[in-house]
């Protein structure tokens, strides 16, 4: 039984919206799914994009981790970097060879790609065992120069190779015998990867395996092969034809399910609010030590001092003492006694207008230096608009890792807690706000952390 090699797409999807948090949760699922490859696109935004390969790593153990290096060194160095301590690394050169790609994103003629390949792989091969070669617009590409580009990369030290019909131009049994003549001389495993411009990709994919290509690139979202639509169709077809997948199929609609559901909800980056559920599971007590404490805090995402690491200690033995502590209970912690810093910014007045027949506003006015700052914008319900409106009056926008809302007291005058979880340059900073009032929980919260990042920034 033949078994094919999926390699998921789905965190490559241009212009996608994820969230640090939703993007590890989407590898987790796929992870979970035993799909063989999860790639990353190109590292571009440096300490965010490394963080975020190196978080996945930690908990990728099985699968193949293949992230994209550019054109030049220092985004091959940044790949390698980010893949350090992946069980799986893979290094993903990508390129176009058509005549007029080149050309055009290359500014190469065919003679000086050839060279160019062979030493951007055999760069990319010192850095990671594992080199994939992919030629993005293979079907636009003259046959004579494609082989011999497949040839160079090889030679150079690939060891895989991807063909893709970017154009979706040809029929499937066409683009099936495309990759059949493709495969002949070729000493390295081939994969295609299809668009699906005209329904036909799962087809095309599926003809190709036929003719032996040995792996297919997939996605849950986007306009490539679809993970289930193909994994389904293995399932259905594959004892009669001799080929399987490693996919866990009794998981398959549950988890691609999620995995939309998170596609579905993922928020615009324009927009402050982001609310995502606490996925770290974890129960302390008073037993534990100062370094099991640490390393709880270091799960949640926080890269404390060890001066700040002592504070949370001192914290967690006094809450503790009374309960255990779970995830949310440490963010709280860590919200309210690490990395207290000077106010850069301090609440001055806001007003919020909210009801089912206007759009929430939010006008809020800040001091700093004596000097008073207003703002004033429109969101997605009031705790979107007031977070928009303080982003607007420091002129900066931060990602929002996460929001936490829970009552501190009961009764009609309880008051309420706010915890708000910025990112900025791959670090981690919490604020907490308390209040009567859960906006202004809310908006204290959030300044509280901006004040952090300002502090440690400047």
């Amino acid at each position: 039984m033949k078994q094919i090699v999926i390699s998921d797409t789905t965190l490559c999807k241009e212009g996608n919206a994820y969230s640090f948090k939703e993007k590890l949760e989407i590898a987790r699922q796929l992870e979970r799914l035993a799909v063989d490859v999860i790639e990353l696109p190109e590292i571009r935004n440096g300490k965010t994009d490394i963080l975020l390969v190196r978080t996945i790593a930690s908990f990728v153990k099985n699968s193949i981790l293949s992230v994209a290096a550019g054109m030049g060194a220092d985004s091959l160095e940044q790949a390698a970097a980010a893949l350090s301590s992946a069980s799986h690394p893979r290094i993903r050169i990508e390129l176009p060879l058509s005549p007029v790609a080149m050309e055009y994103f290359c500014h190469k003629k065919p003679p000086k790609m050839l060279a160019y390949i062979s030493d951007i792989v055999a760069a990319a091969k010192e850095k990671c065992a594992d080199v994939e070669f992919c030629a993005v617009d293979a079907t636009r590409a003259e046959a004579e120069f494609l082989k011999a580009a497949i040839h160079a990369a090889v030679a150079a030290g690939a060891t895989c190779v991807s063909v893709c019909d970017s154009a979706a131009e040809m029929m499937p049994d066409d683009f099936a015998a495309f990759a059949k003549n493709v495969m002949e001389g070729t000493t390295v495993p081939v994969s295609v990867a299809c668009e699906d411009k005209n329904g036909l990709a799962c087809a095309s994919a599926i003809l190709a395996v036929r003719s032996g290509v040995c792996g297919v690139k997939t996605s849950v979202e986007g306009n490539g092969v679809s993970l289930e639509t193909f994994a389904d169709m293995v399932k259905n077809c594959g004892n009669t034809y001799g080929f399987a997948t490693g996919i866990r199929v009794t998981e398959l609609h549950r988890t691609v399910k999620q995995i939309r559901w998170i596609a579905g909800n993922s928020k615009n980056e324009s927009a402050a609010l982001s609310v995502v559920s606490d996925d770290a599971s974890f129960r302390l007590d008073k037993s534990d030590d100062a370094a099991a404490v640490a390393s709880a805090v270091a799960k949640l995402g926080y890269d404390l001092s060890e001066e700040d690491n002592a504070r949370v200690y001192e914290e967690f033995l006094r809450v503790a003492d009374r309960k255990t502590v779970g995830s949310k209970e440490l963010d709280a912690i860590v919200a309210s006694t690490a990395l207290q810093v000077p106010a850069s910014y301090k609440l001055k007045s806001y007003v919020i207008n909210n009801g089912n027949i206007i759009a929430a506003s939010a006008q809020i006015t800040l001091e700093r230096e004596g000097k008073d700052l207003p703002g004033i914008c429109m969101g997605d319900g009031p705790i979107d608009a007031a977070f928009l409106a303080i982003e607007q009056i420091i002129g900066h926008h931060y990602e929002l890792d996460d929001f936490q809302i829970q009552s501190v007291t009961e009764g009609k005058e309880a008051m309420g807690s706010a915890i708000v979880k910025l990112r900025s340059n791959g670090k981690l900073y919490s604020g907490n706000g308390i209040s009567t009032d859960i906006i202004g929980a809310s908006i204290r919260a959030y300044i509280n952390a901006v004040n952090k990042i300002v502090y440690e920034e400047v």
